[in-house]
């Protein structure tokens, strides 16, 4: 049976939109997205839907796209997931659900990302709103209702378990460090892959689930961790891991070394690529190199060569084994940024004012697997060389934040300083769950949302038992 190509998603020119910070992706006309909807098979067995970590009913919120009956696809993907624009636009559909599409053995799978941020922005463009249902949970929560739940970050893990939550009468309050809300969302990916407005408005639709929002609180510092856990009756963590790592290699005090959190932070967080109309300042220079492979990596680069600077991105291993997305990758390559691989700094060079001028990198060779199952990088002696370079962003991973943590008494974490927990989020105290990157470490959104999901499901289900 023939099936037709992928209907493409119409972007932004490379060359205007390496000038600018507005979305590169334009996303599905109506007619687009039926005409990529009608090449879906309907699976009588709909293995993309084992690739969700949310459970969405895949096949169904095409159907109803194939057939022009936007509003009752928005409906079915709402009942899911509450946050389907930042979903669409962020998530790896291409190792998750359409990673599973059985089209794959015969062509290219649903574009099923593209079709669910269509879907998503129609609904908003039309002032569609979500009637909650409600949906009979296996827990008897009749009488728990009144019991009281604090989330503390707003990323996707929290949200998505005050959406839970919130859409079954639970009081819930959110408690944000930051001056915005979204965690993640808001501070670490840039304004072109997932504009802040979309963020705002995913998050509005939780304030009409009673949902509160209370922000410039760093729990810990402005309230204890004793008044959360004796306030409510039931604690999610949902912090992320965003405590930077570093190279650690000699040079890193000098100026214009970041790291990618303090980078990404400035600028999307804070607005520092309008500055002065923003009034956060960035040094950028006009040579800069960026440390790593992954999706943080791109988003860094991507975001210094809209500020005007000449980008590499140097990674140890090969381009093959590069953690980001294929196309984060395909997109930094047609907007001009270079990529230096097999190869890691040893040294940043300073001059006589501590100003970074140069990075003294060695060439590696890939080695043995390790435990990631990618071969390791090794050292090639004496293969060391010069790059001229004003400023480099080490994007090399991030880690848990100890200091909240260790204010939690008898919460068990591992050897990296994550927290453990049951599947459902349970943590060693019983009336504190967790879930997204501060229990798995640096992850997607998508699986932060999923890990929210079962949280919200453990936190139900503790407090029907314990009223």
């Amino acid at each position: 049976m023939a099936v037709k190509d992928r209907v493409h998603v119409p972007e932004q020119p490379a060359e205007i939109r390496k000038t600018n910070f507005l979305e590169v992706s334009l996303g599905y006309t109506p007619e687009l997205a039926q005409q990529e909807a009608s090449r879906c098979l309907q699976c009588k067995i709909p293995t993309c839907i084992s690739g969700c970590p949310v459970g969405i009913d895949i096949p169904g919120f095409i159907k109803e796209i194939a057939k022009g009956n936007f509003e009752g696809s928005y409906k079915i993907l709402k009942s899911y997931n509450y946050l389907p624009a930042i979903c669409g636009r962020v998530c790896p559909q291409e190792v998750q659900c359409e990673g599973l599409c059985i089209l794959n053995k015969i062509g290219r799978s649903i574009n099923i990302g593209a079709l669910e941020r269509f879907v998503a922005d129609w609904a908003d463009e039309n002032n569609i709103e979500y009637e909650n249902e409600n949906t009979k949970f296996q827990f008897n929560i009749s009488k728990a209702k009144d019991k009281k739940v604090a989330i503390i970050g707003s990323g996707p893990a929290g949200l998505t378990v005050a959406s839970e939550l919130g859409r079954y009468g639970f009081t819930v309050d959110i408690y944000e460090a930051l001056h915005e809300f979204g965690g993640v969302l808001t501070y670490g990916i840039p304004e072109f892959r997932l504009p802040k407005s979309i963020v705002k408005k995913e998050i509005a639709a939780l304030e009409k689930l009673d949902v509160r929002f209370f922000k410039n609180i760093p729990v810990g510092y402005a309230i204890s961790v004793k008044e959360i856990l004796e306030s409510y009756d039931a604690v999610f963590i949902g912090v992320g891991a965003g405590t930077p790592k570093f190279m650690g290699i000699p040079g890193s005090e000098l100026n214009g070394v970041y790291s990618a959190n303090e980078f990404l932070t400035r600028i999307n967080l804070m607005r520092a690529y309008k500055f002065p109309e923003y009034d956060t300042p960035i040094r950028i220079g006009k040579k800069v190199a960026v440390i790593g492979g992954g999706n943080t990596a791109m988003d860094a680069a991507r975001s210094a060569l809209r500020l005007g600077a000449d980008v590499t991105i140097i990674y140890r291993r090969t381009e093959a084994e590069m953690p980001a997305r294929k196309a984060e990758i395909e997109h930094a390559k047609e907007e001009g940024v270079k990529f230096y691989t097999l190869a890691t700094p040893v040294k940043y060079i300073g001059d006589e004012n501590g100003n970074l001028v140069a990075i003294e990198c060695i060439r590696m060779e890939l080695g043995a697997p390790d435990e990631s199952g990618r071969r390791r990088p090794v050292e090639i002696p004496n293969s060391n060389f010069i790059l001229e370079m004003d400023t480099v962003i080490e994007a090399i991973g991030t880690e848990a934040n100890k200091f909240l943590l260790s204010q939690f008494p008898d919460l068990k974490t591992n050897k990296y300083g994550y927290i453990i927990t049951d599947e459902y989020g349970q943590t060693s105290n019983p009336k504190v769950f967790a879930g997204g990157d501060i229990v798995t470490g640096s992850a997607t959104v998508i699986l932060a949302m999923g890990a929210g999901k079962k949280a919200a499901q453990g936190i139900m289900k503790f407090l029907s038992e314990n009223r």
